[in-house]
């Protein structure tokens, strides 16, 4: 992204660190409305029945996307980079070099990056040899899962910016808030029902009919928007509460 930098730091009239942030925020963000938009494309067209309706985007995107969460490990290490050396911490500052800088992004980090590598290393492999052509349409719901992305790019913009106190960083909270909700915690409870519905079964019937791994796999990738949403609530809360209102202890 070095090149690239400089030139969004002309064009952009900001500090190459600065551009560094916005370049990956943009690059998310665009990377997002695609996964999104396709996923929105497949799961429409495979609604009649949800187990053997294809889509050849279901089968053309997961490839497409793969390079990408490669390249986004990169970018926030990159952004991670810039945050230390801005504080004096960065390789050179005699604050443990590269290594020191990767070990500390990992500790910061570590939830995403091990989501990040399991999209490489399971969920690739799942979506494009494993399935046999069987589930778009949860892929394509999985893939909607995104569409909150682009207002976390734009949250982290902003407080980049200066702009957190802004009307418009408040509405992007309450955007974050809604759809991060809906497209990535009630998407699992969303995805059992339309598979119950389409077998017959009631809703608190359908994990008993799965096999068990497919229940834990469910549990495995819930299990980190649950907790990324607790954290979005806890920044909502402090966005929101009124003025004069004690913080919530931690």
């Amino acid at each position: 992204m070095g090149t690239g930098d400089t030139g969004l730091a002309a064009i952009a009239g900001c500090p190459q660190g600065r551009a560094t942030v916005l370049a990956a925020r943009l690059v998310s963000s665009v990377q997002a409305v695609m996964a999104s938009t396709a996923g929105f494309i497949i799961s429409r067209s495979c609604r009649r029945h949800v187990i053997d309706d294809q889509h050849w985007l279901a089968a053309a995107y997961p490839p497409f996307a793969v390079p990408y969460f490669v390249y986004d490990v990169y970018a926030m290490y990159l952004c991670h980079l810039q945050r230390a050396q801005v504080k004096g911490h960065g390789p050179g500052t005699g604050t443990g070099g590269t290594g020191g800088a990767a070990a500390a992004f990992l500790r910061r980090e570590l939830l995403l990056v091990l989501h990040h590598l399991a999209m490489v290393l399971v969920c690739f492999p799942v979506a494009t040899l494993w399935r046999q052509g069987k589930g778009d349409f949860f892929l394509g719901c999985l893939l909607m899962a995104e569409l909150s992305t682009p207002f976390v790019c734009l949250g982290k913009v902003l407080i980049l910016l200066r702009r957190q106190h802004t009307a418009l960083h408040k509405l992007n909270g309450l955007a974050l808030l809604v759809t991060f909700l809906g497209c990535r915690v009630l998407l699992f409870p969303y995805l059992y029902w339309a598979y119950g519905r389409q077998r017959g079964l009631e809703l608190l019937r359908v994990p008993a009919a799965l096999p068990p791994v497919y229940n834990a796999a469910a549990a495995a990738m819930a299990a980190p928007q649950i907790y990324w949403f607790g954290l979005i609530c806890r920044g909502a809360w402090r966005l929101f509460r009124p003025a004069g209102t004690p913080p919530r202890p931690p």
